[in-house]
């Protein structure tokens, strides 16, 4: 397992949650919703974020279906994921398997007591903390980065 910080990014159409975990790579803890629907605005937060964290590599929740074919969802994401990459370079951007997590992210909330109401503002932050919290083991158990590079183009 590589040491060092990460960060993850659920990336929605109108919020966008970020994670983070710590050096050792065991627990992963929200850091806020960045809002998604200004696009410029949203990977300027974001990059103020990995300079702040200075993560090792940042993973982005790729959307897939059940089946794990791609659709148009995840293709925004790989358009978000790619200019992201550019801006934060030199440091990684991996794309990792999403499926499933905000609907795990929002059972968790419920279970703990948060309303619905109250928790869209935190459902898209704890799914990005189950994104992470995959990759994470992902790495543990293959001895391997989770998912894959997001090449960055100038």
């Amino acid at each position: 397992m590589r040491r060092g910080r990460r960060i993850a990014i659920d990336v929605g159409d109108a919020r966008i949650g970020v994670a983070s975990c710590d050096p050792d790579g065991i627990l992963a803890t929200p850091v806020e919703t960045v809002p998604g629907r200004d696009i410029p605005a949203a990977h300027k937060r974001l990059a103020a974020v990995v300079e702040e964290y200075e993560p090792i590599e940042v993973v982005v929740g790729l959307p897939r279906s059940l089946s794990g074919r791609e659709g148009p969802a995840a293709a925004k994401v790989r358009t978000f994921a790619r200019e992201l990459a550019r801006r934060v370079a030199p440091v990684p951007v991996r794309l990792v398997d999403e499926r499933m997590t905000t609907v795990t992210a929002a059972q968790g909330l419920r279970a703990s007591g948060v309303t619905s109401k109250k928790g869209r503002s935190v459902v898209d932050q704890a799914a990005a903390v189950v994104i992470l919290q995959s990759a994470l083991e992902t790495e543990r158990v293959s001895g391997r980065a989770p998912g894959e590079a997001v090449e960055v183009v100038i």
